[in-house]
């Protein structure tokens, strides 16, 4: 009986055919730059015309070498419709004419040879001409719970310019995403809200004014207000206690629980809304513990802090920005901290607690 040779060599060539197409399966591995910690201007605010201010990248991650494009934008009083400015693509950028009235950001670009991101700093303050008119040196703040029926006040924010500076605050009502707000026609620190807030962000425009000029600054925007609740006003049987009356026994606050929607976030263009409940070490809710929460890296607005209400929970709303990564398998990560106004920054009662959002490609 004939016996058929066995294909030996077919074997051992195939061998290696495989061997070579798993060695550059597992050399084709994507490593883009990464926008690690964001680009920011090292002057934001305090900024004229005929001032240089200085761009720095931030820190980027990535298969190397990175290169590095930069471009000068300029925006609006809201720091919105960025427009490239001719020209203006070095580090350094002295600030024009042009630029009065506007605010400015810097955009940087990393190319490498796996692919290439962008990655914008936060705006500078709006610029002004004359040298001694008004300019913020730190925007205002609105403090308060927003549920309908409380106060909320606002500050004038910090501000330099040639004295006396008078101040006009604008309270207005905007959408979930802030791109759209009305002046509500209430003016001054305080406001009351009422229904028709209800569902809506909050935030004022400063106007300042002396004799060199006028300029205006903007809140960050509150979270969304909530309806009015309609419980009890308090008696028995409820477990909710005031963060002042925390930590006799050694208690300190808790992080219980944080949760997002959408999750898993599948677009930037979407904002997520954060909800966060803080207890003490007995499991107790806390009411009027101030909430800190940010992305690490920034990647997502920073909401102002805000104080947990009778049900121990606070609500955020945040807007992803540019380089929020939208990716499968990935998450980003949040920093918490729970804290009572006055306490030191490193005692006191407060806790933190790291939390991630998962993210995914639609």
């Amino acid at each position: 009986m004939k016996r058929t040779p066995r294909p030996a060599a077919f074997v051992f060539i195939g061998g290696i055919v495989a061997l070579l197409v798993a060695s550059g399966a597992t050399g084709n591995s994507k490593a883009a730059p990464d926008n690690t910690k964001e680009p920011f201007i090292s002057s934001q605010y305090l900024v004229k015309v005929g001032s240089t201010v200085q761009g720095n990248k931030g820190t980027w991650s990535g298969k190397e070498p990175i290169q590095y494009q930069y471009q000068w934008l300029r925006c609006n009083a809201d720091a919105e419709n960025c427009k490239a400015i001719g020209g203006a693509t070095e580090t350094s950028y002295t600030v024009a004419q042009a630029d009065v009235g506007s605010t400015l950001r810097f955009r940087v670009t990393a190319k490498n040879s796996d692919g290439k991101t962008q990655a914008s700093s936060n705006a500078t303050a709006q610029i002004q001409g004359k040298a001694g008119a008004p300019q913020a040196t730190a925007p205002p703040v609105i403090t308060g719970t927003p549920t309908v029926g409380q106060q909320l006040n606002a500050t004038n924010g910090s501000w330099n310019g040639t004295k006396p500076i008078t101040y006009v605050i604008t309270w207005e009502r905007c959408n979930t995403a802030v791109t759209e707000c009305t002046d509500i026609g209430q003016s001054g620190p305080s406001y009351r809200l009422v229904n028709g807030d209800s569902g809506h962000r909050m935030r004022v425009q400063v106007a300042a004014t002396n004799s060199d000029g006028k300029s205006s600054a903007t809140s960050v925007p509150t979270t969304l207000v909530q309806p009015q609740s309609s419980g009890g006003g308090g008696g028995g049987g409820g477990n909710a206690i005031d963060v002042k009356d925390v930590g006799p026994a050694g208690e300190r606050l808790v992080v219980d629980r944080v949760t997002f929607n959408p999750n898993p976030v599948t677009s930037k263009n979407v904002p997520i809304n954060v909800t966060i409940t803080v207890k003490d070490t007995n499991g107790k809710l806390i009411k009027g513990a101030l909430v800190f929460f940010r992305s690490t890296p920034v990647v997502a607005s920073i909401p102002t802090d805000a104080p947990t209400g009778a049900d121990g929970i606070v609500r955020y709303t945040i807007h992803p920005e540019g380089d929020f990564p939208i990716k499968n398998n990935y998450s980003v990560q949040f920093f918490v901290k729970a804290y009572r106004q006055g306490d030191p920054t490193l005692a006191g009662i407060s806790g933190t607690r790291l939390v991630q959002v998962a993210t995914h490609k639609p």
